[in-house]
């Protein structure tokens, strides 16, 4: 969350410094980074956490073999860099790609400590890293947007924030990169790897083909509205998803033999994730049009049904998160790739109903293929756990409905009681939150209860040995 912010903070800014062509351009060129970035991965992280003992040799192998894929999809794209430019038509894109490409060599050198931090569950020190990369790279790009940089302020903030990024990671670091390369290890994580890569390319392919066609088939600024959108959704869905997947994965592979545990954990997780998802997500959609002209201006206003829909997409997608991490966790990478592979082929219907009829249509599109996608995760892993999907859709069901009812009370209200788009965006945010307090405590909503809980406790947690007397009796009260 706090990662998150402060790309959102910085993000506004150079939203209000630059114009949505300038954002397409960038949306362009990182179609090719975050596919290629897939591959100098290589499924070797994945293998790693899953692995329970792991060897100097298992580390040293994922390092070099990371550095030395991250410098080969460097060169390659170096090379792409003009057939990339004439595929969409724009010259500007030859230097940006090759500049942008830093990125892949960059990344590779600190695949091997985020692996390691992920497997002991240390993700206060990555939320420290990951703060004071956004914050220094932040400041860096709206520097150079200020002096007129353009486009190229956003590329240098994304190349300085994962220099830093890796810098730190290696500062911080116990385990240090020796002389030492072992065979036998790379075919042992490769041969869980090599699924997960190909899950992970074809994943790259679907997320990135979006702004692939809206590029080729639309215009920059239209892929700029688009990544603007999509940037605000991630706000709040990139944080759940995160947490979700990075978060399970690890804690799912250390129960996975007790099936009882794991159903029972399985459960818990998919009514609190969808219960946090439906709320961020809901109170997103019903103030977008406040939140897009407040923050960014009526030069981003077209934005603004783009990002409705989007919000509409994320509301399942922690869910599905949750039961890929189970495959992953029961070793059954094959089965993930299927599952992958499934869900691209029924995403080509949706693109090619967008390219005919619009971008509106292209959106509409991805929020059914959410559905889809959602319900043919779900298949595999609930026969593994024994929970089926039509048990989990009940569990689900309440949350989904008293949500949609506080949309719906927030919006009337908040459109009868006031016309200032300030006030309006206050107006619904409490009114929304107001029934959300109220129907959770006189309900006895369990998922209210639980995250309430869990706030309170991170709440003491921060405060002085002595305001913690006094913030529980105000918990108390409440």
């Amino acid at each position: 969350m706090v990662n998150q912010v402060i790309h959102f903070v910085f993000g506004v800014v150079l939203a209000r410094l630059l114009s949505p062509t300038e954002y397409g351009i960038i949306g362009m060129s990182m179609v090719f980074i975050t596919f290629s970035e897939a591959i100098v991965n290589s499924g070797l992280e994945q293998a790693l956490i899953r692995k329970q003992d792991c060897t100097e040799d298992d580390y040293n192998t994922m390092f070099y073999t990371n550095i030395g894929l991250g410098i080969v999809m460097f060169a390659l794209l170096y090379f792409a860099a003009g057939a990339i430019a004439r595929f969409y038509n724009n010259s500007e894109l030859i230097l940006v790609v090759r500049i942008m490409s830093l990125n892949l060599v960059i990344n590779s050198f600190g695949i091997v400590e985020r692996a390691i931090l992920t497997r002991n569950i240390d993700f206060k020190r990555q939320t420290k890293i990951n703060a004071w990369s956004s914050s220094i790279s932040g400041l860096i790009g709206v520097s150079m947007a200020f002096m007129g940089f353009g486009y190229w302020s956003l590329a240098i903030k994304m190349i300085s924030q994962n220099l830093i990024r890796v810098l730190l990671l290696h500062l911080s670091s116990v385990w240090k990169p020796t002389l030492s390369y072992s065979v036998s290890a790379f075919k042992e994580l490769f041969s869980f790897g090599s699924r997960m890569l190909g899950s992970s390319i074809l994943h790259s392919i679907y997320t990135n083909i979006y702004s692939l066609v809206i590029g080729k088939y639309f215009s920059a600024a239209e892929l700029g509205f688009y990544s603007r959108a999509n940037q605000f959704k991630n706000l709040v869905s990139s944080n759940i998803e995160s947490s979700t997947q990075r978060v399970t994965y690890p804690i799912l592979s250390q129960i996975i033999d007790d099936e009882e545990r794991v159903r029972t954990a399985y459960r818990k997780l998919i009514k609190l994730t969808f219960y946090i998802s439906a709320i961020m997500l809901s109170l997103m959609l019903i103030n977008a049009k406040e939140i897009v002209l407040i923050l960014l201006g009526d030069k981003w206003s077209q934005s603004i049904p783009y990002l409705q829909i989007l919000c509409l997409s994320a509301y399942l997608y922690p869910l599905q998160l949750i039961n890929l991490n189970v495959l992953k966790a029961k070793g059954r990478s094959d089965l993930y790739l299927k599952v992958e592979i499934i869900k691209k082929i029924l995403s080509i219907p949706a693109i090619i109903l967008g390219v005919v009829f619009g971008m509106e249509a292209l959106l509409w599109g991805i929020v059914f293929n959410s559905i889809i996608t959602y319900l043919v995760n779900s298949r595999y892993s609930a026969v593994m756990i024994h929970y089926p999907i039509r048990k989990q859709l009940l569990d689900l069901f309440p949350t989904f409905a008293w949500v949609s009812v506080a949309s719906a009370i927030a919006v009337a209200l908040g459109s009868l009681l006031t016309s200032n788009i300030i006030m309006s965006l206050i107006t619904k945010t409490f009114l929304f939150f107001s029934f959300v307090y109220i129907t959770g405590r006189l309900l006895k909503i369990y998922e209210f209860w639980e995250i309430r809980k869990i706030i309170q406790e991170q709440i003491a947690s921060i405060l002085p040995i002595w305001l913690r007397v006094r913030f529980r009796n105000i918990k108390d009260a409440l």
